[in-house]
């Protein structure tokens, strides 16, 4: 039987390290699904090195075989990003190790924490083992409305929606309506699956959190011109934040005051969007190529509404999490 032995990446440890690391960013996109390539292996060791990350390594007879990258700097949430294996022999009994010494170093942070981890692409395969430590899992799928090579387009322009009250309006992001957001998204979201892995929704606080990072560029660049608010006799309800990574836009969140539901008002939201971001593509005032967004792949409500503004579901994972260790 092999001999395996786990610990956390150090500098003394970097370059045995280089071509595990290396077969992951190879495999990265193709294998994982990463909408961006990952770090190079330089700004990877200097997010080490300023403990922006941590990285549990698997040593399979001294030589490193597998890999666990997580970070607690982000969120709420203990964040785990990939667990990768050098070729398939022995995946899940490496998973296992790594999940193992996972569960001992996080131990302490793990009773004011939960854990988030996205398994995208080939990590599906790993479901079972993640069971096996007490994650819990929400299907997660993926839609995306392309510029072109499809019908998207032509799918929204088509779109008629129902006659909305005089009293709404659709207008563009000003500062000025940020804690109103906070307010809207918060009561949206505080029971949503969505909480159940990033806790920030269930208070104000980590509610401001997270805009405040999304309308400060931390987690992309934000598109104050394409995220629209809508408003109810000038005051806002309703929100459909946007931003940009590359030349690839994401809408995070998509939210509505109670009262409001039911109207096709979030369709008006996501409307103005998206026609916003079509006329400057249009005009060469873009580069955006797609915009894509996420939703539970039993929120069959959201999936129609997306499905009638163009967007066409590409892929599906599991959201799985850790709840807070009682």
């Amino acid at each position: 039987m092999a001999e395996y032995n786990v610990k956390l990446l150090s500098e003394e440890d970097f370059r045995g390290f280089e071509s595990l690391y290396n077969d992951f960013r190879v495999k990265a996109v193709s294998d994982y699904g990463f909408e961006l390539e990952p770090l190079e292996y330089n700004d990877f060791l200097d997010a080490i090195n300023k403990k922006l990350v941590s990285c549990l390594v698997l040593y399979e007879e001294g030589i490193p075989v597998a890999f666990l990258v997580y970070t607690t700097m982000i969120s709420e949430a203990v964040e785990l990003n990939i667990v990768h294996s050098l070729g398939k022999e022995n995946q899940l009994m490496r998973t296992r190790h790594l999940f193992e010494e996972f569960m001992q170093i996080t131990k302490d942070v793990r009773k004011n924490k939960v854990v988030c981890y996205p398994m995208l692409g080939e990590q599906k395969k790993l479901i079972g083992e993640a069971a096996r430590f007490g994650f819990k899992f929400v299907g997660i799928t993926v839609l995306r409305f392309m510029m072109s090579g499809t019908n998207s387009r032509e799918i929204l322009q088509m779109y008629k929606g129902r006659e909305i009250p005089s009293c709404y309006k659709v207008v563009s992001w000003d500062d000025k309506y940020f804690d109103q957001a906070v307010q809207v998204v918060h009561e949206a979201f505080e029971t949503s699956a969505d909480a159940l892995f990033d806790p920030r929704f269930t208070t104000l606080d980590g509610t401001f959190d997270i805009l405040n990072k999304i309308t400060k560029n931390i987690y992309a660049e934000f598109l104050p011109k394409y995220t629209s608010v809508l408003m109810c006799d000038n005051y806002p309800v309703g929100f459909c934040f946007a931003n940009v990574t590359s030349n690839i836009a994401n809408l995070p969140i998509v939210a509505i005051k109670k009262e409001h539901q039911g109207k096709g008002l979030s369709k008006l939201m996501l409307k103005h969007t998206m026609d916003s971001v079509i006329e400057d593509v249009s005009t060469g005032k873009s580069s955006i190529v797609e915009v894509n967004t996420c939703t539970e792949t039993n929120n069959f409500q959201a999936l129609k509404l997306y499905r009638n503004l163009g967007f066409k579901e590409d892929y599906s994972y599991p959201q799985s999490y850790l709840p807070v260790k009682s």
